[in-house]
């Protein structure tokens, strides 16, 4: 859709959201221009989905207003490398060095694998889910979504619909490999599932210092 389409369908609801409470609001956009409107309209955190690399100056958008900034892996419209993890790495480096250069607070940005995003394979995203730990090596904290995604479907058989149960257990793979943000349609049963990991990381942290001890 064009800018101004972009534009007319997201400012009113954003502006609206922010007018009624104060829940943390996110703008999913690409153009820096709606990214800027957004936050002025009341939008707290810019979701690039690809990831600084195809509107740099969503960077400067951020930097000026401070705003939280999600940058998002893509495979889109280039070659991507053979190994997951090494192209993470390399697109995401990239992505980084763009919202340094432009004066972003690092403390401000969440990285996203981008799950379901030019992933060509259902496989090539459980590659990326069982290799997920190794991300950790970029220094920021991780934002995922796998809710309801194709690949999701391809284990569990299920429709869209029908897969909040496999859309939880790929929320607790990965919180037991560092993620801190899931991006979920169905909240309880992920809330339920995402508890249920979070007393498992505490009990090892327990069970780590009693064996230094």
């Amino acid at each position: 859709m064009s800018p101004a389409e972009e534009q007319a369908r997201i400012l009113p609801v954003i502006e609206a959201l922010a007018a009624e409470g104060d829940a943390l609001i996110s703008v999913d956009t690409y153009r820096e221009e709606t990214a800027r409107l957004a936050v002025q309209a009341g939008a707290h955190i810019v979701n690039d989905v690809w990831g600084l690399q195809r509107e740099p100056g969503i960077a400067r958008v951020a930097a000026a207003t401070g705003a939280g900034l999600v940058v998002m892996h893509t495979g889109r419209e280039r070659t991507k490398l053979a190994d997951p993890i090494a192209d993470q790495v390399a697109f995401l480096s990239r992505s980084l060095e763009i919202a340094r250069d432009a004066g972003v607070d690092e403390q401000r940005i969440l990285l996203d694998p981008g799950y379901g995003f030019a992933k060509e394979t259902p496989e090539e995203n459980l590659d990326l889910m069982a290799r997920f730990s190794e991300l950790s090596s970029l220094g920021r904290p991780w934002l995922v979504g796998t809710s309801r995604k194709r690949f999701v479907g391809a284990v569990t058989g299920r429709e869209p619909d029908e897969r909040g149960p496999g859309t939880a257990a790929t929320s607790v793979i990965l919180r037991l490999q560092g993620a801190v943000i899931f991006r979920v349609h169905d909240v309880a049963i992920n809330k339920d599932a995402l508890r249920f990991a979070d007393a498992m990381v505490a009990r090892g942290m327990a069970a780590g210092r009693g064996a230094a001890g």
